[in-house]
């Protein structure tokens, strides 16, 4: 008959064990030293080896002459329990969790051993007894017969009770490294006599994620699959979508191109690809890719062909740090609410289309992303020649241009080597925002010869700077010209960015900016803030400016008035 691998290669001694070292190494000593506890509560993560290391210290407990703590597999005791001896019981506690269970074994407990000293029990899942049959267990357990040994393997020990927990040695079992999992793979491997590739090693230890049968399991679906170990054969196993697909979807997204970044999706998606593997995918490419960024030893770490991880590695050096984690922390968002949603397919579009428009997003870590995205164009000399200068407009009679409402309008410019540079790529805000204000210079033609920074303004300390009448203009064209000011003496980022979507009205003398952001409106007020945007207000003539939320209340208004004027025609009476 066939057996399945982590059946065949279960550990037979401590030896053989992989990892949990310090769970072995106090079973050993309490053998060897005859310090052996009357109860034991083994709790971890699946596969981890609970109930194999529970099998062999029942043996090693009645062995006549164990070796280093383990059993010898010699003695006439070790040959009797491996054929199989009452003296070793295993319950699973999911089947036979009631009470009636728990009372038959306290009373076949009372019978002493057959073959070696002590009777062992091995209780698997404990956590699935209900609280009847914990009671009924309890005093047993307290105080069992000299030759008793009880052992409880759960999952999830938060599930037992507090009074069963006192009453154990509990030995904690962790994950096991990837490293590790290499190791023992490769070692069955070999003994079985088939070849295999590093990679698909690797990624069969990364997807049984710290636990041995799990892996072993993958394996030996991987093994079904062809006769060589091979990473293609790997990923076809497990279902995950093309790497050279996943990394164009994955460098489409952390580039911002919304465009590829659906067309991607949506090719995936219509191959047969699930949308939850699709997202796992996407979320361990975007991993890759940080490691690839930040770690010295990816190539290590990552375990990947030499062909992927110089893809993955090209991917990080265009990636933006801030873009990579704004991502990922999206998508594993996304993946809690796949399992709650009625159309997971629109959940996913919805999360990518959000990762790559930045601009529809108005989190800090948006407004960072499209910060950092400008300043990479600054570092590549993606600029475009500024518009012709045009007259400026008289003090007495001005003569504004006619704009679109809230539309920041054109400056006149001073010089013709002054250059712009556009702030966001239109078709994103074109496409989903139509009636959003136009907030980009109007694109030229690059300019064909090499392009020389200019030259910083020289202070003048003499001269005064020269202030521009208001009167006749709007507020939006005053809040134009303060905003291209803004850009061309401020070089704080991120006040530019914040003050880009502000409403400007004029109340009275005022120069009122709404937003609709607490956080904006609060960061504005600061003081440093207030210095800087003062200073350009005055170089335009306003004199008197304010920042303010939209939908707060007016400072001094009472909330009583307001109610009394909402409800006239009703008698209020005031205690």
């Amino acid at each position: 008959m066939h057996l399945s691998l982590y059946r065949k290669f279960r550990p037979q001694s401590f030896e053989e064990m992989v990892r949990q070292e310090h769970v072995v190494t106090v079973l050993k000593n309490q053998i060897e030293t005859g310090t052996v506890g009357h109860a034991y509560l083994f709790c971890g993560p699946r596969g981890t080896g609970k109930t194999s290391v529970a099998r062999i210290f029942a043996r090693a407990v009645n062995c006549e002459e164990p070796k280093n703590g383990s059993p010898c597999g010699v003695c006439p005791t070790c040959r009797a329990l491996a054929q199989g001896s009452l003296d070793v019981a295993e319950i699973d506690a999911a089947s036979n969790n009631g009470v009636a269970e728990m009372r038959d074994l306290r009373e076949k407990v009372q019978y002493p051993p057959v073959t070696g000293k002590y009777k062992v029990y091995i209780v698997d899942e404990v956590h699935m007894l209900t609280d009847s049959a914990f009671n009924a267990l309890l005093k047993t357990l307290e105080e069992p017969p000299a030759h008793a040994i009880f052992i409880l393997a759960t999952t999830e020990p938060h599930k037992i009770p507090a009074t069963i927990l006192s009453r154990c040695m509990r030995l904690d079992f962790k994950l096991l490294p990837e490293e590790d999992l290499e190791n023992h793979l490769k070692r069955i491997l070999k003994e079985i006599g088939r070849e295999y590739e590093e990679e698909a090693v690797s990624a069969i230890a990364r997807a049984g994620a710290g636990s041995d049968r799990d892996m072993l399991s993958i394996a030996e679906m991987c093994l079904a699959y062809g006769e060589k170990l091979t990473y293609e054969g790997v990923t076809a196993v497990l279902g995950a979508a093309d790497f050279n697909e996943t990394a164009a979807l994955c460098e489409a997204v952390i580039s911002l191109d919304m465009p590829a970044a659906i067309e991607r999706t949506e090719s995936i998606l219509s191959a047969g690809k699930s949308v939850g593997v699709l997202c796992r995918d996407l979320l361990e490419m975007l991993n890759r890719v940080a490691i690839a960024k930040t770690c010295r030893t990816a190539e290590k770490l990552l375990s990947l062909p030499k062909t992927q991880f110089a893809r993955v590695r090209e991917i990080a050096q265009k990636a933006d740090g801030r873009a990579i984690l704004r991502a990922t922390e999206i998508l594993a968002r996304t993946e809690t609410d796949l399992r709650l949603v009625s159309s997971p397919r629109i959940c996913l579009e919805t999360a990518i289309m959000k990762i790559s428009v930045p601009a529809a997003d108005d989190s800090v870590d948006a407004l960072t992303v499209r910060l950092n995205a400008l300043e990479q164009r600054l570092k590549e000399g993606n600029f475009v020649s500024a518009p012709a200068p045009v007259p400026a407009a008289s003090p007495a009679q001005p003569s504004a241009p006619a704009v679109p409402a809230k539309t920041v309008p054109e400056e006149p410019q001073s010089a013709p080597d002054e250059y712009e540079f556009p702030m966001e790529e239109p078709v994103f805000e074109e496409a989903f925002f139509p009636d959003a204000p136009a907030r980009t210079a109007p694109v030229k033609e690059p300019i064909k010869e090499p392009v020389k920074e200019p030259p910083k303004p020289v202070e003048k300390p003499a001269e005064k700077p020269q202030t521009a009448p208001i009167s006749g203009l709007s507020a939006e064209i005053v809040y134009g010209k303060f905003m291209r000011l803004l850009r061309k003496t401020s070089k704080n980022g991120v006040l530019f960015t914040m003050c880009m979507d502000l409403e400007a009205k004029f109340e009275g003398d005022t120069l009122v900016l709404y937003t609709d952001s607490e956080t904006v409106a609060r960061s504005l007020s600061k003081e440093d803030h207030t210095a800087v945007m003062s200073e350009v207000f005055s170089q335009l003539g306003v004199s008197s400016f304010a920042v303010k939320l939209k939908g707060a209340a007016k400072k001094g208004e009472n909330p009583l008035d307001q109610f009394k004027k909402d409800f006239g025609d009703y008698p209020v009476e005031i205690k």
